[in-house]
């Protein structure tokens, strides 16, 4: 059996060099940082697949925050494509908010399409330019042209060129498709830093369904922008324990005699 697959995984590579896949990216993982959760996945999220991320209404900033990350890590250097609705562009991405999540908009490019058929054609010829870093593909509601078929063009493009896609599904329910991993997502409650200052941004993470492993674990990340990577929420750089009463304030002391008031009452 371990023969076999070895075997398989050669004729992978070997099928990916004849396409013109990168070495670097056929067969290679996107690591989040989350050591149990990169354990699960057997290091991290497949490169050059397709991964649905499912979130509310209500966790709409959510979803699409952590589909851009994962899109940021998955792309390095190279640029990023968002696809949207027309009626969904209302709610445009805030600059200074990208870069505080350590995403460099430069890097980001938007598309609006005004159906989802224009906007799924497009992503299949996105996904056929292996230039791209990432490509993040932006449906509300039902979208009932994205279907098993939909989401097989979609693979099948993403795995000939390497570049990975995140199906951004706001308000809509999972159905069948070929996507590798299947993710609920929902907006998570911060620890606050030292000072009462706001906690590193947090997302409650769901897997529901995963083509070649167990499903149903469930995590929370949180985002370290300054390290890139996501962590626990005991990995927020802040330990409760040092927020204690008896914790001495910084700077000099002076000490007063016992014998002498701490201050003269004014005449």
């Amino acid at each position: 059996m371990i023969e076999s697959v070895n075997t398989l995984a050669a004729l992978r590579r070997h099928i990916a060099s004849l396409e013109g896949i990168p070495a670097t990216k056929a067969g290679a993982r996107i690591a989040t940082g989350h050591a149990p959760l990169d354990q699960t996945l057997q290091g991290g999220l497949a490169q050059g697949r397709v991964h649905e991320l499912f979130g509310r209404n209500e966790d709409e900033g959510a979803a699409a925050g952590l589909s851009l990350i994962f899109a940021h890590l998955a792309a390095g250097q190279s640029p990023m494509f968002w696809l949207r609705p027309i009626n969904g562009a209302a709610g445009q991405p805030y600059g200074p908010g990208l870069a505080a999540l350590g995403i460099d908009p430069a890097y980001l490019l938007i598309g609006v399409m005004k159906d989802d058929a224009l906007l799924l054609r497009a992503a299949v010829d996105a996904l056929r330019c292996p230039a791209l870093g990432s490509l993040v593909i932006e449906l509300r509601g039902r979208a009932p042209l994205m279907d098993l078929t939909a989401s097989r063009r979609l693979a099948l493009a993403a795995e000939a060129s390497g570049v990975t896609a995140f199906l951004l599904r706001i308000g809509g329910d999972p159905v069948p498709s070929a996507a590798d991993t299947r993710w609920r997502v929902t907006a998570a409650p911060s620890v606050p830093l030292p000072g009462n200052a706001p906690g590193m941004t947090a997302f409650d993470l769901s897997l529901l369904r995963r083509r070649s492993g167990p499903d149903g674990i469930t995590c929370r990340l949180v985002w370290n922008s300054e390290r890139g990577v996501f962590g626990e929420e005991c990995d927020e750089r802040h330990d409760p324990r040092s927020d204690s009463a008896d914790t001495p304030l910084p700077g000099a002391v002076v000490s007063v005699p016992s014998a002498r008031p701490a201050a003269h009452r004014a005449a």
